[in-house]
């Protein structure tokens, strides 16, 4: 898995994050990661959900895989926060 077919889910409103996965299928490339980490995990959810409903019909959720990382706040604190990757595969 080369990290250009990764996708990082941040902020943006979700049709950026669409667009750049449609645009990437379609560029040829078999799959795409999506990664979010903490709140922006559920707008990784939609965005494979929109791509697979709305966009590209033919592409299948290849694995979902959850964790928890580890990041020093500010304060120089340990914080423990979720994390997803959810890859879409094309068939």
């Amino acid at each position: 898995m080369s990290e250009e077919n990764v996708v990082y889910i941040g902020n943006k409103p979700v049709m950026n994050y669409v667009l750049a996965v449609v645009t990437q299928m379609n560029g040829g490339v078999p799959e795409v990661v999506l990664k979010a980490r903490g709140r922006a995990i559920s707008r990784a959810v939609d965005v494979a959900e929109i791509v697979r409903n709305r966009f590209i019909t033919d592409v299948d959720i290849g694995g979902i895989d959850i964790c928890t990382e580890e990041i020093m706040s500010n304060e120089g604190a340990n914080t423990n926060v979720s994390a997803i990757e959810i890859q879409l595969c094309k068939e």
